[in-house]
């Protein structure tokens, strides 16, 4: 009887003559198309859960792309900022003239209630800018621009305080508020593309990074340079405290969080990051090219962001090269540990399956239509 039904189902289903079935050839034909259509139904699930939970950024309100800086006496200017997205639309001659008013070096600090540690972080970062020589005889230009992240404090009015006590002449300190809070990606993602320097850091406004090794960061990339045939070719270097895995700064902190920096590295090594060992140092500089071509397509505003930065730079074959520097532990962390690890975690997976959905967008594929269009043109 089972056989008969077997041979019954393989004609029905298979439209094979009944002399060529034998139960077996049936029994793994039937199981053949039961896994396929198994495997259809779970990645359509699958994709249907990445695409419900995956982060969209909103758009940027008006008041979002201006910025509120002072002048040498103290007089409030209003401003309205620059965007990279015109990088990535214009040719370099092109880019030149929009930007007669580049700078050197732009540093991004994403702020969140942070009138107690700003000015410090500040204090340092101003001091190494205004001493710095590029070249002999050549101090560095350059821009802090502050992204206030909906700050409920007085974060925006703190900056613009500290440059007019400071002296500072007008837009070397601008400040950028967000209307609502986005998280330090989406501070960091929106300040990013806001500049106008040809090397592009951002730097966490506690000061625990030592802001001199702003020079190492710079040295690597300019040197990483020299190798290539453009001069503002993309490049990533990233400031990693991995080399104090084993110091005291680090082996004295609670046995929670080491567990969970041990177990975030684990998830980051199966998910595919295994050559960068510090992710989440808020030290990394950029060249222009490789913000124009990583931060528009960003898209978590989390914690993690600092992971999506490095799986497009993977993706687009942008060198990065991590750089040790100097760190120290700083109170005030606006972590929730337990459950920002958690997010951390949810927001990795999500990541990285959403790129290989194809649900997040890379960009690359207007890289190439740009590239084919200037085929045609040319």
């Amino acid at each position: 009887m089972s056989d008969t039904l077997i041979t019954y189902l393989s004609l029905r289903v298979l439209s094979i003559p009944p002399s060529s079935v034998s139960p077996t050839v049936a029994v793994v034909g039937l199981l053949l198309l039961w896994l396929i259509g198994l495997g259809a139904f779970a990645f359509g699930v699958l994709y249907i859960t990445i695409l419900v939970i995956a982060r969209f950024p909103r758009a940027a309100l008006p008041s979002e792309n201006t910025y509120r800086t002072t002048s040498g006496s103290g007089v409030l200017v209003l401003g309205k900022l620059p965007h990279i997205g015109q990088d990535l639309d214009d040719d370099e001659q092109q880019q030149q003239q929009q930007r007669v008013d580049k700078v050197d070096v732009s540093v991004v600090v994403p702020a969140y209630n942070e009138t107690e540690r700003l000015p410090k972080m500040l204090n340092e970062a101003v001091d190494v800018l205004e001493k710095w020589e590029l070249e002999e005889g050549r101090r560095v230009t350059y821009e802090i621009l502050v992204v206030d992240d909906g700050s409920g404090d007085k974060t925006a009015a703190t900056a613009l305080t500290f440059a007019e006590q400071k002296g500072l002449p007008e837009e070397r300190i601008r400040v950028c508020a967000l209307e609502k809070n986005r998280g330090k990606g989406g501070a960091v993602t929106h300040g990013m593309q806001r500049t106008r320097g040809d090397y592009i850091i951002f730097a966490d406004a506690d000061g625990a990074s030592q802001f001199s090794d702003i020079k190492t960061l710079h040295a690597s990339l300019t040197a990483a340079e020299t190798h290539s045939s453009r001069a503002s070719s993309p490049g990533i270097a990233l400031g990693s405290r991995a080399h104090m895995v084993k110091s005291e700064a680090v082996v004295k902190r609670s046995f929670i969080r080491n567990f969970l920096m041990y177990s975030l590295h684990t998830l980051l090594y199966v998910f595919g990051i295994r050559t960068i060992r510090d992710t989440q140092c808020g030290f990394k500089m950029f060249t222009r090219s490789a913000v124009a071509e990583i931060f528009p397509f960003m898209h978590n505003e989390g914690w993690i962001f600092d992971v999506e930065v490095l799986i497009l730079a993977e993706r687009k074959g942008i060198p990065v090269v991590e750089v040790p520097i100097s760190w120290h532990e700083v109170a005030g962390s606006k972590m929730e540990l337990a459950k920002d690890s958690v997010k951390m975690a949810i927001d990795l997976v999500v990541i990285r399956c959403a790129y290989i959905l194809g649900i997040y967008d890379d960009g690359r594929k207007r890289d190439a239509d740009k590239v084919l269009r200037k085929k045609k043109d040319s």
